[in-house]
């Protein structure tokens, strides 16, 4: 029989602490400052709903709603702090334990007041509220952090709010996910067994581009890290983008990068090889707990966890080279080669110092050819995406899939499920001074049907007031197009 509740699915609000504007530095963060806060729409779309759905529906929260990443907050050192908190977390925010994750969650609610506020009258309204853990909000594996949101949400009536790890299916027919499995490089490794143990403490595994964002960006204030191409850019726009903005905010932009850089490699390889922390007494019940959570099987749980992605914190390498490390080691190398050359050809015949330079200019080009050949491999995630997530669909027996992460949205028919991406409501902006918006305020709505199966739709909040977006038939189309398509209308959106 067809379900009769409406389905609600957005996902990627990114919320964090809000960023006060800093004297004589107004566009440090500006993503994160309160006038760009997005609760008050959140709030007039969710009375929205309230008026439009059915009873007992249910709004699916579909991963990154909360940016733990991007939180800076610190515990008061007076009178004594709860926990210790190293110089590298004073800089750049706290590392992922339990408590100090339970911290963050409360600064979060705190500075969010409004959007608490709607989940309690979508749940004093007697509607269901799930959760699907993403990347950027990975610590909510932790059952205090859990608690924390629970303790905010006094009035839901039991059972009225749930937790997933990574997927969940609603009404027998849609296979929400947040989408980060599909990313080698912000995928947890295991969401079964999320945590892992290091020096007698039990971390979270924190992801490649999680901790990028932790200890690159949050010292880099300039960059957005919603926006993939406020940061990957190329040479010329770096060094373009520097004049403009950085030069006289932050100088040594270089060092801070290089630094932030190496010590986000590190900190990947050694949470990448660090033992799972795994239960072997509890792993049966634990199954069993996820599987009733996400309305599935353990068969189910266990097929859809054999199609994540393999990490890429295992291939070193790929990491440097996501970091721009390794075109400052071919630098290095190069500049060190030239050297070498003159002081060898030195010890024959005097020679200048400065002929090192044009050794230098001679070895260069290799150098170019090689670094404009070097393409992120983030644009690999949608192609994934289409390849694995009609298998997904088979697995999780649905005609259709929900999901988020790439913040793009778009609803596309495919050879054997329906596609649905919620794209972000998070302060995602193509410029500096945020006033060029990337994407839409979209979301997922997946209502029953008088005669047949629940239909499902992408639409936009136009707060108010809402309007469904068409549908890409794609089809009998590689993978290949549709990104390419895809990519159209987003740099068509941008100009």
């Amino acid at each position: 029989m067809a379900a009769t509740h409406d389905t609600i699915v957005l996902s990627d609000l990114h919320l964090s602490d809000v960023q006060p504007v800093l004297p004589g530095r107004p566009l440090w963060k500006r993503y994160k400052q309160a006038d760009l806060v997005v609760d008050d729409c959140l709030a007039r779309f969710v009375d929205h709903l309230l008026d439009q759905v059915a009873p007992d529906s249910e709004l699916v929260l579909a991963g990154d709603i909360f940016d733990f990443d991007g939180c800076m907050a610190l515990p008061p050192r007076r009178p004594r702090p709860p926990f210790s908190v190293s110089w590298l977390e004073r800089r750049r925010g706290l590392h992922a334990e339990e408590p100090k994750s339970a911290f963050k969650m409360q600064v979060i609610l705190r500075d969010h007041p409004v959007f608490v506020a709607a989940l309690r009258r979508w749940l004093r309204a007697g509607h269901r509220l799930v959760l699907i853990i993403g990347n950027h909000d990975i610590e909510l594996h932790w059952p205090a952090v859990q608690q924390v949101l629970r303790q905010a949400l006094p009035d839901a009536p039991p059972g009225s709010i749930r937790f997933c790890e990574w997927f969940y299916i609603s009404g027998g027919d849609t296979l929400v996910e947040h989408g980060n499995q599909f990313d080698a490089y912000c995928l947890c490794n295991d969401p079964i067994s999320p945590t892992v143990a290091w020096r007698g403490r039990e971390l979270m595994r924190v992801p490649f581009g999680n901790l990028a964002e932790r200890y690159m960006l949050n010292a880099m204030g300039l960059f957005n890290p919603h926006v993939e191409s406020s940061f990957i850019m190329s040479l010329s726009q770096y060094v373009g983008f520097f004049f403009k903005y950085m030069l006289r905010i932050q100088p040594l932009l270089g060092l801070t990068w290089f630094w932030s850089a190496v010590v986000t490699l590190v900190d990947t390889l050694r949470e990448s090889f660090l033992p799972s922390v795994r239960r072997p007494l509890e792993l049966e019940a634990r199954l069993h707990d996820i599987a009733a959570r996400a309305n599935a099987t353990v068969g189910q749980v266990m097929a859809l966890k054999a199609l994540h992605v393999h990490p890429a914190a295992f291939s070193p390498w790929m990491i440097a080279r996501e970091l721009w490390l390794d075109r400052a080691l071919i630098l290095a190398l190069l500049v060190g080669a030239s050297f070498q050359v003159v002081t060898v050809y030195n010890v024959f015949r005097p020679l200048s110092p400065w002929w090192a330079l044009v050794v230098f200019v001679l070895l260069l080009p290799p150098f170019i050819f090689y670094a404009r050949g070097v393409n992120s491999d983030v644009d690999t995630t949608e192609k994934v995406l289409r390849e694995r997530l009609p298998l997904a669909v088979q697995i999780a027996h649905t005609g259709r899939v929900v999901i988020g992460h790439t913040h793009v949205e778009h609803h596309t028919r495919l050879d054997h499920c329906e596609l649905l991406n919620t794209g972000t409501w998070s302060a995602a902006y193509h410029d500096v001074e945020c006033t060029r918006p990337f994407g839409r305020k979209c979301f997922a709505w997946i209502r029953p049907s008088a005669d047949g199966p629940r239909q499902a739709a992408l639409c936009e909040w136009k707060d108010p007031g809402v309007v469904a977006l068409p549908v890409v038939e794609g089809a009998g189309q590689k993978p290949e197009g549709l990104l390419a398509a895809l990519r159209a209308q987003v740099a068509a959106r941008a100009g």
